[in-house]
């Protein structure tokens, strides 16, 4: 188990697109080393967490964890981590609590959102139903806890802190922006709390849980944050592309399921201000009674509009702000590769 969940691209070297031939430098091997062995104690140390003797909370606690995932913020804490004293015992578990803390909110996501697929399975709902499939998130949740708060005080208020993000994230999607209110920013500031908290979370334990210097946890924080909304607009762009075998995603799986990404948030708008062919595309995005061919053909359209080529360079100025963010931290192996992670949040949707 341990090596077979990372053989889906979840090592460091994967997640920042290098080769073999880009691995000249000695720091950045050793890098590479130290990250994926951390990785690899994740995985082991995963298992052994969620096992339990209750058959059904086994099978259920660890049936997303044994669909894979790319351990994008674990990648991320032993990168920040290697900072510090590397990958000691305590980073290993923070990266248990930040992972498992994911686990459990994508049960509830997929329920909430009705999904029917995640990491290439059936959801757990469609599995064992809604109240199982929830119930399962709860006790997810409860065993991160219990990882946080054995590591002390900061780790628990790290994790009440980003859970509360989480849950706000979740409501304010649920229920949309209020009477007046800008929905574009509105829809930032939902995926900045339900993506860019946790990934700054784990960026920022692992600089608590390797004792590296303390004035590097807001620039990993910053980053963190600013790196988890540009993930999520890209996948607004991923969400319309033309193939699935490459991006791993269902064409117009958000737009099917009437969810509002920023190109369809911009397209409304620009209907709303007369312009006569984004309404006739908003139209066709709204017309539930659309076959299979004519859905296609819309998401098409979209994928080439304005307002899709808009989204991307938003994702592309949050990864560049990211970046900045990152200018207190010392120049080296880990830095360089954190820059490195922020270009290719955005050079997988182009």
């Amino acid at each position: 188990m341990n090596s077979s969940v990372r053989r889906h691209g979840t090592s460091l070297s994967r997640q920042l697109g290098l080769t073999e031939r880009l691995l000249a430098s000695p720091a950045t091997k050793r890098l590479i080393a130290a990250v994926d062995d951390g990785l690899d104690r994740l995985e082991a140390e995963l298992v052994t967490s969620l096992r339990s003797t209750d058959a059904l909370v086994d099978s259920t606690s660890r049936y997303l964890l044994e669909a894979g995932g790319k351990r994008v913020r674990p990648m991320l804490l032993f990168l920040t981590a290697q900072l510090g004293d590397g990958t000691t015992t305590e980073v290993i578990d923070a990266a248990q609590g930040i992972e498992i803390t994911h686990l459990g909110s994508l049960y509830h996501d997929d329920v909430m959102d009705e999904s029917d697929r995640r990491r290439g399975v059936p959801s757990a709902h469609r599995v064992w139903g809604n109240s199982v499939a929830i119930l399962a998130g709860d006790l997810l949740f409860s065993k991160a806890s219990q990882l946080m708060s054995a590591l002390g005080d900061r780790a628990s208020a790290l994790q009440s802190e980003t859970f509360e993000r989480l849950v706000l994230g979740q409501l304010h999607e649920t229920v949309g922006p209020a009477e007046g209110e800008d929905r574009e920013q509105h829809y930032i500031q939902v995926l900045a709390d339900k993506t860019g908290s946790l990934i700054a979370a784990a960026a920022r334990a692992g600089v608590i849980f390797s004792n590296a210097p303390r004035e590097f946890e807001t620039p990993v924080l910053e980053y963190g944050e600013r790196i988890g909304i540009a993930f999520q607009l890209a996948d607004d762009v991923l969400d319309l592309s033309a193939d699935p075998a490459v991006t791993g995603k269902v064409p117009g799986t958000d737009l099917r399921a009437g969810v509002d990404t920023l190109p369809t948030i911009r397209l409304r708008r620009l209907a709303d201000a007369g312009d006569a062919d984004a309404a006739a595309l908003v139209a066709r995005i709204d017309d539930a009674d659309a076959d299979d061919a004519a859905f296609a053909d819309t998401v098409a359209v979209l994928r080439d509009h304005e307002v899709t080529r808009s989204a991307l360079a938003d994702a592309r100025r949050w990864s560049d702000e990211a970046v900045r963010a990152l200018d207190p931290l010392p120049a080296g192996a880990v830095k360089d590769a954190l820059v490195r992670f922020a270009g290719t949040i955005v050079d997988r949707s182009s």
